[in-house]
């Protein structure tokens, strides 16, 4: 009998869309997948070189479980130059991918029946997260004529003495929003005011297009005082398997999130963590370069998207997905591969259509807290994108 935990616990759906792709590939499908979540690029040659070197000078034992000084200071550096933000190598954890960062923090912070606040939709690990160790997600929706953007209100709304702490993620996975500096300036106010913690996820704060990224931790001594903020070199650098994520803020919760970590999976990879410095404290222009391909690619796949009959796609500010309504489909009929007439329904149902009859993988929205949307990843090629949309296109034409 399994732990009660698992109960409740649901799968990725991104990482099952990806293995649902694969598999049907590896059957001898053409399979174009929308369901990545992470860039189509290389890793630069310069941050090989630096993990090449670390073997070769046998940095290849056991480290501190926190990670190597050399890179929280090089943490320290770039939160520095990119964030005006002022840590030491003391407030500084490096964990095996942000997603491991976030467990740490959960784990430290919250107690069964905790409330953790996530504007929705969210990226799906951290309602999951929160419940595997007995805390109560809470859903506070955005609204999509605002682009996704936070709102405050509603959470000052949802706040209520259980609560313990606020996710923020900008720019977002899955919608793509960049958080205006006023409505995180507003719910850093409140988190002040009502002795919350605020959690900021900015693994995507080099993919910002429009405006500029904005840490909450900025917005002064007392915000910072209540923040941890959660980066990763998996998305700037195309390091997604280094598996090197990063938080930074007050000493006692990291070290906190340090014993979690110290009797869970140790210190990271060394070799990635060396790599890790090189992506951090060398030059900055091949993420400059990247982040202008998914500008482009962004513009392209949202055009083809708001084309197609019954779709619609606000535009993306940040990261590299595409968050398509998909409700205009409802109710439409299709011949699927048992040769039953199938209704489209929620976004369950558009992806399974969009699978068997266009050939196209997406992950549905329901698991991001939108049953309306399904989300698509443009880290992929123009040909792929033009492709894909285009059997997107004749399957959708041939509804009844």
């Amino acid at each position: 009998m399994l732990a009660d935990r698992l109960k409740t616990l649901a799968p990725s759906s991104t990482l099952a869309v990806q293995a649902k792709a694969k598999a049907l590939r590896a059957a001898g499908v053409d399979v174009i997948s929308f369901g990545a979540g992470e860039p189509d690029f290389d890793t630069p040659e310069r941050i090989k070189q630096a993990a090449i070197e670390a073997l070769r000078r046998g940095q290849t034992k056991y480290t501190e479980v926190g990670g190597i000084l050399e890179l929280r200071r090089a943490v320290c550096a770039k939160l520095k130059r990119d964030n005006g933000l002022d840590y030491g190598p003391d407030e500084v954890l490096i964990s095996c991918g942000a997603k491991h960062t976030l467990f740490n923090m959960v784990t430290a912070l919250l107690n069964p029946g905790d409330e953790l606040l996530v504007p929705s939709p969210f990226w799906v690990s951290y309602p999951e997260q929160a419940r595997l160790v007995g805390g109560v997600p809470v859903a506070v929706a955005t609204e999509e004529r605002t682009g996704f953007d936070l709102d405050p209100d509603r959470l000052r709304a949802a706040v209520t003495p259980r609560t313990r702490a606020i996710v923020l993620n900008s720019p977002n996975n899955p919608t793509g929003a960049v958080f205006s500096p006023d409505a995180l300036e507003r719910v850093a106010r409140l988190a002040v005011e009502r002795g919350l913690w605020l959690v900021s996820d900015e693994c995507y704060e080099a993919l910002t297009f429009e405006g500029r990224h904005v840490s909450v931790a900025s917005f002064g001594p007392e915000v910072k005082a209540r923040t941890l903020v959660i980066n990763t070199c998996s998305k700037a650098y195309a390091m997604t398997g280094w598996r090197i994520g990063y938080g930074a803020g007050p000493r006692e919760l990291v070290r906190a999130m340090t014993d979690v970590q110290s009797q869970v999976t140790s210190n990271p990879s060394s070799i990635a963590q060396w790599a890790a410095v090189e992506a951090l404290n060398g030059p900055q222009d091949e993420v400059a370069k990247m982040a202008g391909e998914f500008d482009r690619r962004r513009r392209l796949i949202v055009q083809g998207l708001n084309a197609l009959p019954g779709v619609s796609c606000v535009m993306p500010k940040g990261a590299f997905y595409a968050f398509a309504n998909v409700s205009g489909l409802r109710g439409r009929t299709w011949q699927n591969a048992e040769g039953t007439t199938a209704t489209l329904g929620g976004s369950v149902d558009v992806t399974a259509f969009l699978l068997e009859a266009a050939r196209v993988a997406v992950v549905p929205g329901l698991d991001f807290g939108s049953d309306a949307h399904v989300r698509l990843s443009y880290a992929t090629s123009d040909r792929l994108i033009g492709e894909g949309l285009a059997r997107m296109g004749a399957a959708i034409a041939a509804l009844a």
